[in-house]
């Protein structure tokens, strides 16, 4: 008897099988975990929270939202949105969504640390199998995690899913230099300075090395847009930041 061949995807640049993809991504994030705000800070310079705060004021929060920030690892987007929302004394709140244990606690004890409970919740679940009844949140927000995900698509789906009609969908994420010139610099850039800080500075060169790949196999700017519009995400766009090294992109739910 034949047995039917398992489903393969791309972690790095290894080939691995569908189902192993997810516990491969989790243990990245909680090898890098302790150290990951200040790896960001690191490999951008600070300007991933520039490119944060544009997010936020394309999410627009207003006061009583309800907000689902998936991969929302240590609460740096959450925070931000409770906070341009008015806070939870208007009635917003933000539930943070993450695959990685050790990344939702770094965001639950930041939070207690500067005073930050409420309005706050923090879920274990997977972006493909979201633990939220249909229809209940107002705006889906996902930050450099969308590239982590098995299959996108599903994902993209379960965002339509658990937004309200009328309600906002926004993913910043690594994507495609559009710069000429830009794009042979952060080639160099990838190759050589992300895995030196991987192992000199968060002690797992090769986390970074996929993290590398990741955005190298992600979609570009139009195909995601298009992805976006398959999955019930009406009239997407995108706006690229610092040349086209992040993007944001937008949809409805209808």
């Amino acid at each position: 008897m034949v047995r039917p061949m398992t489903e393969t995807t791309h972690f790095g640049d290894q080939t691995v099988p569908k189902p192993e993809k997810a516990r491969l991504v989790r243990g990245v994030f909680e090898s890098v975990a302790d150290r990951y705000d200040l790896m960001n800070d690191l490999m951008s310079g600070g300007v991933h929270r520039l490119w944060k705060d544009e997010f936020v004021a394309e999410v627009a929060p207003r006061a009583g939202e309800r907000f689902l920030d998936v991969a929302g690892g240590t609460g740096d987007v959450a925070l931000r949105l409770l906070d341009a929302a008015g806070g939870p004394a208007t009635g917003a709140c933000v539930i943070v969504c993450d695959l990685t244990p050790a990344m939702l606690a770094r965001g639950r004890d930041r939070a207690i640390d500067d005073g930050r409970i409420d309005g706050l919740a923090f879920v274990g679940g997977d972006a493909q199998r979201l633990p939220l009844p249909d229809r209940c949140v107002d705006a889906y927000t996902i930050a450099f995690g969308l590239r982590n995900v098995t299959e996108p698509e599903r994902a993209l789906a379960e965002a339509a899913r658990v937004l309200r009609p009328g309600g906002r969908f926004h993913c910043l994420e690594f994507s495609h230099v559009v710069l000429p010139g830009l794009d042979r610099l952060y080639d160099i850039y990838a190759d050589a300075v992300l895995p030196w800080l991987g192992r000199n500075v968060a002690g797992d060169e090769p986390a970074y090395r996929y993290l590398v790949e990741s955005i190298r196999r992600f979609p570009r700017q139009g195909e995601l847009a298009r992805m976006m519009e398959r999955a019930g995400l009406a009239r997407p766009r995108w706006r690229n930041l610092s040349g086209g090294i992040a993007a944001i992109h937008s949809a409805w739910r209808i």
